[in-house]
């Protein structure tokens, strides 16, 4: 949609592609993104109701990388200390999270998952599995084939996404 169409629903003028194909490869890729956007929306959904993204962010992170300082957490979230802390208090309440004085230093707290939070970010990774093994399995073999190669090379023209983007969706 064009700026003054926004909102119409009139669609803007197709584009080309900067090697000459048509932007319909651009609107096919578009309407996959959303399909898979959908699954992972459909595997966090019953989690949203427990923690907020935010939170879910917290718990991915450290299900990825285990045991952080406070201070490192914060950091790799992108967020302020002090936010993090209120974010770190309410996940230890409800029981996601650990809070331990470090070993090493008395003055760092190390905060950990508890095995419900590490539960928790297990069954988003399940559900969204079995989404896409249902999904799959409603394609017939030579299609899945089809659908494997282009994800393939879709993934190797892409590169693999920093995590700090793909912590935006509660993703490692």
């Amino acid at each position: 949609m064009t700026s003054d169409d926004a909102g119409r629903g009139t669609p803007a003028p197709r584009a080309e592609v900067s090697n000459g194909e048509s932007s319909g490869d651009v609107a096919a890729v578009l309407t996959a993104s959303r399909a898979l956007v959908g699954v992972v929306a459909r595997s966090m959904a019953d989690v949203l109701e427990k923690v907020t993204l935010v939170q879910f962010r917290v718990l991915v992170v450290l299900c990825a990388t285990g045991p952080l300082r406070s201070g490192a957490l914060a950091d790799r979230l992108g967020i302020h200390q002090s936010t993090f802390t209120r974010t770190a208090d309410r996940l230890v309440a409800q029981g996601w999270l650990r809070r331990e004085t470090s070993a090493e230093s008395r003055r760092e707290v190390m905060v950990d998952l508890t095995d419900a939070g590490r539960g928790l970010v297990e069954e988003v990774v399940r559900r969204r599995a079995a989404d896409l093994e249902r999904i799959l399995a409603e394609v017939p073999p030579r299609q899945r084939a089809r659908i494997r190669a282009g994800f393939e090379a879709f993934a190797e023209a892409a590169g693999e996404p920093e995590s700090s983007d793909l912590l935006t969706l509660g993703m490692h």
